[in-house]
């Protein structure tokens, strides 16, 4: 269960897990960069890919860049913190 701009939404466990590990802290630098995608897209978002490694995320109207980690798969925490605020001003929390 999400809180989303004072809407309860339900989704698998997974994304859950996933929603809860970006709201940590301090963050984590285990998150699967290919589960962020995931949860956005579980919450009615797009992703779209870019230029290399560019990624863009839009949900409820508004987007948000980052680049795919590579060679590892985890989110580099900057990309973490960056995607938090991105979800806390759309009011999306655990």
């Amino acid at each position: 269960m999400v809180s989303i701009n004072a809407t309860i939404v339900y989704m698998k466990a997974k994304h859950r897990k996933t929603l809860t590990a970006i709201f940590v802290r301090p963050t984590k630098a285990n998150i699967k960069f290919s589960d962020i995608e995931g949860l956005v897209m579980a919450l009615g978002g797009e992703v779209r890919e870019g230029d290399g490694s560019r990624v863009a995320m839009e949900l409820f109207g508004k987007r948000e860049y980052a680049h795919r980690p590579h060679p590892g798969k985890e989110a580099k925490k900057y990309i973490v913190e960056k995607i938090r605020e991105w979800l806390t001003s759309l009011e999306v929390t655990p």
